[in-house]
């Protein structure tokens, strides 16, 4: 093996190395220090792949340590982070912790994760673009819950109606479940060219996202990834119009050479 094609893998392994930190983080109940692991995890998730095509090293068992270092970062961390939030708003609110399932639909993440990355390896249709809502934007929605109750007032409207609501942490597991694996075009952050008519929606996405990151900081993160929903599903109904416009422009050619 070159030494060229080992950059990249040697960068996914610190991936999964964070995502083992966050684990172990998040049994100590250090959950900020969870959330920070995820965040490095996602950096370093991007960076893997940014080297892999600047050095022209992609290769098959990349691609396989790729899924299997997200799935340990961007499924089980996460998974560990909910199972904590949920489980720390059982205490909250009164209810018996012992016995209780709740905390369990947390790992409906991992479970849900695993799928989409085995779905992603043999999908040819997901180069270009994605379909469901990528692992690393779920696990970062996910690990910015602890840093907004962290940095949020305990009384609060996010902190006592949604963060520390049990029903409301059930669901959102879910709910980011089914997002990872429904049947929705989302867009790929992969600039092909820096051409600003070849990535109207990223170029729009990512400028938003920057106002919002600075404005209000961790808890722009919610909002960045429904922005993100938002933009794909906007981007996805543009380029079907635009394909439906370019074939009736065609037919209308076919038929006037016709009449010819």
């Amino acid at each position: 093996m070159k030494i060229k094609n080992l950059i990249p893998n040697a960068i996914t392994l610190l991936n999964l190395l964070c995502g083992c930190f966050s684990i172990v983080s998040a049994f100590e109940g250090d959950l900020i220090g969870s959330a920070y692991f995820i965040f490095l995890a996602a950096v370093l998730d991007f960076l893997d792949g940014t080297f892999a095509r600047i050095l022209n090293a992609r290769t098959e068992i990349g691609k396989q340590l790729d899924s299997l270092a997200d799935m340990v970062s961007f499924g089980l961390a996460p998974g560990f982070i909910l199972f904590h939030l949920i489980s720390n708003s059982l205490i909250v609110t009164g209810m018996q912790i012992t016995d209780n399932v709740f905390p369990y639909f947390a790992f409906f993440v991992p479970v849900f994760s695993a799928v989409r990355l085995a779905k992603f390896n043999i999908d040819t249709k997901q180069k270009n673009s994605f379909i469901g809502l990528p692992t690393p934007a779920n696990a970062i929605l996910i690990a910015s819950f602890p840093l907004i109750l962290f940095y949020e007032n305990e009384n609060s409207f996010i902190t006592i109606n949604i963060l520390q609501n049990t029903w409301v942490l059930i669901s959102l597991s879910v709910v980011l479940s089914i997002l990872l694996v429904v049947n929705l075009p989302l867009l790929s952050l992969k600039f092909k060219t820096m051409k600003f008519s070849d990535n109207l929606n990223r170029y729009i996405f990512l400028f938003l996202s920057i106002i919002l990151l600075i404005a209000l900081k961790f808890h722009a993160i919610p909002i960045v990834i429904l922005l993100y929903i938002i933009v794909s599903i906007f981007g996805e109904h543009q380029g079907i119009v635009g394909n439906r416009v370019n074939m009736g422009n065609k037919e209308n050619r076919e038929n006037k050479g016709n009449d010819n």
